[in-house]
C-alpha cells in the first residue's frame, strides 16, 4: 500500500523526490493547493491522503465525506487542506447520510457494539455508534457504518478539529467547492413578512463550543445546535422555492458584519467560478428580529449554516437522512 506524505505549501516542490520514492506523484499533491482535486480524486489509492496545512492555517473546519467515491475532504476557511481515502459502511450497516456534529473525541477508543474493536482517533457523529476513526482501508465500503481513514490522515484530522464542527456525508460523487459570500443571516432591507409560531432561546444549555445552525424549508424553521446541543428554535420564512441543500461556514465578523463562506456540496456547481451570495440570495431568509439579535451575539467564526430541504421531523417518510446527529447523550 502507497504511504502518504504530509505537505507545507513550501515542501510541495521540494518534497518531489521523496513524493517518487513513495509513489504519489508530484503533480496530485500540487492538485490539492492549486485546487485542481478531481483528477486527485480518481487517482488515490486506497491508504492514500494528502494534506497540506499550511494552504490555510486557520480558520473553521469542514469535513465533507463522499460514500460513492470513498473520499473524505478536509476545508478550512473555506480551503481545501486534506484529501483523504475512506471506507464507509457496508451492505446492511450503510453510513447514513446528513448532517453531523462532532460529538465526542477520544484518542484510544474500542468498540462498545463490536467486540471491544480499536477505534483510534475516534470522532463520535452518533450516539449510536457512527464516528470517524483510524482502521483498515480495503478500496470499498467494509465498516459497520463508521468512516474508516487512514491512521496518520485521522490522527493529523483529530489535531484540527474540535466538538461541534460540521461533518457532511453525502452518497454524490462530485468533488465540492467553496466561495466567500456575505452575511448570509444579516437582515434583508425592507418589511419581513409574517412570521408566526413557536420559539425560544436557550443559550445556557450548552455554553461552549461553534453553533451549527439548521434551516429546513419543508419545516419553516431555524433550529441552532451548540455542540450537538439545542439552543434556539424559531419559525423562517423563505421566499421562492429552494432546491437542495446548501451549506454556509462563518469566516469572520469585522465592522462591515458576518462574512459566509459558501460551501458547494456535491453534485452542485458553480461553472467553474467562486460565486459569492448574492443580496437576492440573503434576502430570502427572513427570521424574527428579536431571535435575529440573539443569534448575532451568539455567532462566532467557524458557525455552520445548514438549508434543507427535508423535514426535521423525526417520524418523516422518504430518504434516509440525517439532518443533524445526536442531541442528547443516552444513558
Amino acid at each position: 500500500m502507497t504511504s502518504p506524505v504530509v505537505l507545507t505549501r513550501r515542501r510541495l516542490v521540494a518534497a518531489a523526490p521523496l513524493l517518487a520514492l513513495l509513489g504519489v506523484a508530484p503533480a496530485l499533491a500540487q492538485s490539492l493547493a492549486s485546487g485542481s482535486i478531481a483528477d486527485t480524486v480518481q487517482k488515490m489509492k486506497p491508504g492514500e491522503y494528502l494534506w497540506a496545512p499550511d494552504i490555510a492555517p486557520q480558520g473553521p473546519v469542514v469535513i465533507i465525506v463522499s460514500v460513492e467515491t470513498q473520499r473524505a475532504y478536509v476545508y478550512r476557511n473555506g480551503v481545501l487542506i486534506g484529501i483523504s481515502t475512506a471506507s464507509t459502511g457496508k451492505a446492511g450497516h450503510e453510513t447514513p447520510t446528513g448532517v453531523f456534529t462532532i460529538l465526542q473525541k477520544k484518542v484510544d477508543h474500542k468498540s462498545n457494539l463490536y467486540n471491544n474493536a480499536p477505534m483510534p482517533f475516534m470522532q463520535r457523529l452518533t450516539w449510536d455508534g457512527i464516528a470517524m476513526h483510524a482502521g483498515n482501508l480495503p478500496g470499498y465500503p467494509a465498516s459497520h457504518g463508521c468512516i474508516r481513514l487512514p491512521r496518520k490522515f485521522a490522527e493529523l484530522l483529530y489535531g484540527v478539529t474540535r466538538l461541534g464542527l460540521t461533518v457532511v456525508v453525502t452518497d454524490r460523487a462530485e468533488v465540492p467547492r467553496v466561495a466567500p459570500g456575505p452575511g448570509f443571516l444579516q437582515e434583508p432591507a425592507g418589511e419581513a413578512p409574517d412570521l408566526a409560531g413557536r420559539s425560544f432561546w436557550r443559550p445556557e444549555r450548552a455554553q461552549d463550543g461553534p453553533l451549527s445552525i439548521v434551516i429546513s424549508t419543508a419545516d419553516r424553521r431555524m433550529l441552532v445546535l451548540r455542540n450537538g446541543v439545542t439552543i434556539g428554535s424559531a419559525p423562517v420564512a423563505i421566499a421562492e422555492a429552494i432546491n437542495g441543500p446548501r451549506a454556509y461556514t462563518l469566516r469572520a465578523i469585522d465592522a462591515d458584519g458576518f462574512h459566509w463562506m459558501r460551501l458547494l456540496l456535491p453534485g452542485q456547481s458553480a461553472d467553474g467560478e467562486p460565486v459569492e451570495v448574492s443580496s437576492a440570495e440573503r434576502a430570502r431568509l427572513h427570521l424574527a428580529e428579536d431571535f435575529r439579535q440573539a443569534l448575532a451575539t451568539a455567532l462566532a467564526p467557524g458557525a455552520t449554516v445548514v438549508v434543507t430541504t427535508d423535514t426535521l421531523q423525526s417520524g418523516a417518510t422518504g430518504k434516509k437522512l440525517t439532518v443533524i446527529a445526536g442531541e442528547d447523550k443516552p444513558e
